[in-house]
């Protein structure tokens, strides 16, 4: 698949071939479904807890006695009807964590890439680069090539340019090297520099 590859002012200046086994591969949606799933689960910390009757801090005393009251019998307030009494089949700490063969995992990526790319929602630029952080100037960038929700992907790290987009509330920058499914599909477009396009093509190539 071959697209234009533009400057920050949204010039066309030549084109590249995408690999067609990264960005023309056969699009799985279980796939991509299953790895979307897990990495959302594993980032659940599971830290929720509440209180068994056996855990509550509660007199132990007898509500009332046991016959001739015409009411139920009672015999704790730490009961899950009382108010301040245990909570019956409460959540309690858990690991949700799923695993995925990495094949699987980078599978499902180029699935996600390929969509992306069908829909044209992948813009290459020649370079990124930023002389000082300025988010003035780089908004201005991802409008002139008509980004509104975009992810970028750097190739390495770049302090102006992390510091110029992170007070852009539809705009988030990331190594390519930590591309992800939920990252691709929560963004509109992806951002791609030719340093960017080489380090994926090392990694899922």
């Amino acid at each position: 698949m071959e697209v234009e590859v533009k400057n920050l002012k949204g010039e066309t200046v030549s084109t590249v071939e995408l690999p067609a086994a990264i960005f023309e591969a056969p699009i799985r949606k279980d796939l991509m479904h299953q790895a979307l799933v897990r990495q959302l689960a594993n980032a659940r910390l599971g830290t929720h807890d509440t209180k068994t009757r056996a855990e509550v801090d509660r007199t132990t005393k007898k509500v009332y006695r046991q016959k001739g009251t015409g009411n139920a019998r009672q015999g704790s307030r730490k009961a899950p009807q009382w108010v301040g009494g245990g909570v019956a089949f409460g959540p309690h700490p858990r690991s949700y964590h799923q695993s995925m063969p990495r094949k699987m995992r980078r599978q499902a990526i180029r699935c996600a890439l390929s969509q992306k790319a069908a829909d044209n929602q992948i813009v290459v630029v020649d370079a990124l680069e930023m002389s000082a952080p300025k988010t003035k100037d780089f908004a201005a960038m991802m409008q002139a090539l008509g980004i509104q929700k975009g992810l970028v992907l750097l190739p390495a790290h770049d302090a102006n340019v992390e510091k110029s987009a992170r007070n852009l509330p539809n705009v988030k920058t990331l190594f390519a090297s930590y591309l992800n499914i939920r990252d691709i599909f929560k963004y509109d477009t992806l951002v791609m520099p030719l340093a960017s396009l080489d380090v994926i093509k090392a990694w899922l190539g």
